[in-house]
C-alpha cells in the first residue's frame, strides 16, 4: 500500500522540492541483435551484486532476523464471490468506480494459485509471508456460522508455507471490514466493533494459532482512519467533502482509532489470556510512518515537525506505550476528542509483543497553525501542519518514490529514543513503478539495496528491529492505484488468461541477497550503467 501526493490522504499536498529531472529506464526496446548482450549483461550483473565490494549480507544481520514478502487478501486473492465470501467495504468501494473501476475481483488469483505462489517464494528464498485473512470469506455474515471453505482455503495456505519451512505473519484486517457491519452499525466508528473484531480473532487464533506465531491486528491503522473517515479517499470512502456521500471528517477519524485500539487491545488480551502459553505467538499492530524533516530551519517548523510525528505516529504510539493520547492532541482537538477511562488506558498500555512499521519515503513539514483557527477543522487542520512529499534525484518519475534511506534509520532511532525500543517488524517497504514497464526494474533493486543497508546500520545501532517485508510479492490491485501502478517481485500479465507470473529483476535481486554467503552491494554497478544502456 501506498501514499502519494497526487492523493490527498494523509494531508499530503502536490508541492514539489528539489526534483531534478533524470530519464527513465521504463518501456525499455531492445534490438534483437542485442538481446542477447543485454541478458548476458544482467546476468554478469548479478553475479557482481553477490562478489561486489561494498561488505553486506543477509549473514551480517542477527539470527533469527527474517527476511519476507508481503500482500494482502483484497489484493490479491480474487475469487471475491466464490466459496461463501460475502463483500468487504473494499469491495463496495471499488465497485463504486473509486479506483479507475478496477476491482480485486479476480486480482493475481492467488486463491487459486497459492501453491504456485508459494513456490515462488521458495525460488525467491524468503523466510516469512506476510498476507492477511479476508473476515468476509472465513464469516461472511461478521459473525456467527464460519464458512468451512473460507476456512480451508486459509489451512492449505498456511500448510503449504509451512511445508516449505516459510512463516506466515497473519494481518486480521487490510482495511477490509464485512460490509455488513458498515451496513449495521457504521463500522469502526461504532464501539460495537470492538466485540465483534475480538470475537473474530478468537476464530483465527483457535483455528490457525497452532501454526501462526505472528499476528498483526490491524493493518496501517493511521492511514485506514484518516483515508476511511477523514478525507474519504479509502474504504468506506466517509468525509465532509461533497465526494462523500455520508461521513464527518471532524468526528469520524478519532472515533475510528479510538475503536481500532480498543478492539486491538480487547484481541491482544484475549490471546494472552487464552492462546499465548499454549501457541507461543506474538501480537502486534501496524501503522504507517514517515520520516519528519523540517520544511526549514525556522523554530516554527521544527515545533510543527514535533506535531506532526504526535498527530501521525504519537495518535497511535503514545496509548500503546504510555496509555493515552498526546497532549497536543488533546489540546488542539478539545471536546471532539474521545477519552480513555483508567481501565481502557491500562488495557491499550503495553497490549502488544510488536510494532509493526511500513514506510517509504519522508515528508518536509511546514507549519500551518493558522488553520486552527478555523471554526469547523478536521485532522489535518488540527493538526496545524502542511506536509510536502520530498523529491530527489533518484525520483526518475513522479510515480517512483525517492530513495531516503536515512529515513528508516530515522523513525528507528526515534522510537528507540522516545518510545522505548520496542520491538519492531518492516512490514512493507518497497519501490513504486508503472505497471507494464519492464522487468529490468533498476529502480527497485536500488530501492531494495539501499534501505537493507539503512536496516542494517539501524540494527548495528542498536534498533530493535527483527525483520524486514518487501512489498510485495506481486504486481497486486493497489490500494491507491487499482492497477495502474505495481510494487511487485513478479509481474503478472492481466490480459492474460493463466495470469502467469514472471520473474523481474529485483526478485533476483533479491533472491542473490538471500541467498548469497558473499558480501556485495549493488549501488555502484547500478550508478556505473548509463541511463539508455538497454536502449536503440
Amino acid at each position: 500500500m501506498e501514499i502519494w501526493e497526487d492523493k490527498v490522504v494523509l494531508g499530503i499536498k502536490n508541492e514539489r522540492i528539489g526534483r531534478d529531472k533524470v530519464p527513465s529506464l521504463h518501456h525499455v526496446r531492445v534490438k534483437p541483435l542485442n538481446r542477447i548482450l543485454k541478458f548476458a549483461v544482467i546476468n554478469i550483473a548479478l553475479v557482481v551484486l553477490v562478489h561486489g565490494s561494498n561488505s553486506i549480507t543477509r549473514d551480517d544481520f542477527p539470527p533469527g532476523f527474517v527476511f519476507g514478502a508481503g500482500s494482502s487478501a483484497y489484493q490479491v486473492e480474487g475469487a471475491s464471490n466464490k466459496d461463501g465470501r460475502s463483500p468487504s467495504i473494499w469491495d463496495t468501494f471499488a465497485h463504486a468506480g473509486r479506483m479507475h473501476g478496477d476491482t480485486g475481483d479476480v486480482a493475481c488469483d492467488e486463491y487459486h494459485k497459492y501453491k504456485e505462489d508459494v513456490q515462488l517464494m521458495v525460488d525467491t528464498g524468503i523466510d516469512a509471508y506476510r498476507f492477511s485473512i479476508s473476515w468476509s470469506r472465513i464469516i461472511p455474515n461478521g459473525r456467527g456460522a464460519i464458512n468451512q471453505k473460507g476456512l480451508q482455503y486459509y489451512n492449505n495456505l498456511i500448510n503449504e508455507l509451512i511445508s516449505n519451512e516459510i512463516q506466515p505473519h497473519v494481518t486480521l484486517h487490510h482495511h477490509d471490514l464485512p460490509q455488513v457491519f458498515e451496513n449495521e452499525y457504521g463500522g469502526w466508528i461504532s464501539r460495537k466493533i470492538v466485540k465483534d473484531f475480538t470475537a473474530y480473532a478468537d476464530v483465527c487464533f483457535r483455528e490457525f494459532g497452532d501454526r501462526v506465531k505472528y499476528w498483526t491486528t490491524v493493518n496501517e491503522a493511521n492511514v485506514f482512519a484518516l483515508g476511511g473517515y477523514g478525507s474519504g479517499s479509502l474504504p468506506p470512502g466517509r468525509c465532509s467533502a461533497d465526494n462523500c456521500s455520508a461521513g464527518n471528517s471532524s468526528i469520524e477519524p478519532y472515533l475510528a482509532t479510538h475503536h481500532i485500539l480498543l478492539a486491538h487491545a480487547s484481541a491482544a488480551r484475549l490471546y494472552e489470556r487464552r492462546y499465548k502459553d499454549k501457541q507461543h505467538g506474538f501480537i502486534g499492530i501496524n501503522i504507517l510512518q514517515f520520516w519528519f524533516v523540517p520544511n526549514t530551519d525556522g523554530t516554527e517548523d521544527e515545533i510543527a515537525t514535533q506535531r506532526a510525528k504526535d498527530f501521525y505516529i504519537g495518535w497511535y504510539l503514545n496509548p500503546l506505550i504510555f496509555g493515552d493520547y498526546p497532549e497536543i492532541m488533546k489540546k488542539n482537538v478539545g471536546s471532539r476528542f474521545p477519552a480513555f477511562t483508567s481501565l481502557e488506558s491500562e488495557t491499550i498500555k503495553g497490549s502488544f509483543d510488536f510494532i509493526g512499521v511500513n514506510y517509504y519515503y519522508p515528508v518536509h513539514v511546514k507549519d500551518n497553525s493558522s488553520s486552527l483557527k478555523l471554526e469547523i477543522r478536521d485532522f489535518f487542520a488540527d493538526a496545524g501542519v502542511k506536509l510536502i512529499p520530498v523529491l530527489n534525484e533518484s525520483a526518475y518519475e513522479l510515480v517512483q518514490f525517492p530513495i531516503t534511506p536515512n529515513g528508516l534509520v530515522g523513525i528507528l532511532e526515534d522510537m528507540k529514543q522516545n518510545y522505548g525500543n520496542p520491538l519492531t517488524y518492516i512490514h512493507e517497504n518497497g519501490q513504486r513503478t508503472r505497471r507494464n514497464s519492464s522487468l529490468e526494474d533498476w529502480p527497485r533493486v536500488k530501492y531494495l539495496d539501499a534501505y537493507i543497508q539503512s536496516l542494517l546500520e539501524a540494527v548495528r545501532n542498536g534498533s530493535n528491529v527483527k525483520g524486514y517485508f518487501e512489498w510485495s510479492l506481486l504486481d497486486a490491485f493497489e490500494l491507491l492505484d487499482g492497477y495502474e501502478s505495481s510494487y511487485g517481485l513478479y509481474y503478472i500479465d492481466l490480459d492474460d488468461p493463466d495470469l502467469v507470473r514472471q520473474p523481474k529483476l529485483s526478485a533476483h535481486w533479491y533472491s542473490h541477497f538471500l541467498k548469497a554467503k558473499r558480501s556485495f552491494s549493488s549501488v555502484g554497478l547500478i550508478k556505473s550503467l548509463p541511463y539508455d544502456y538497454f536502449s536503440h
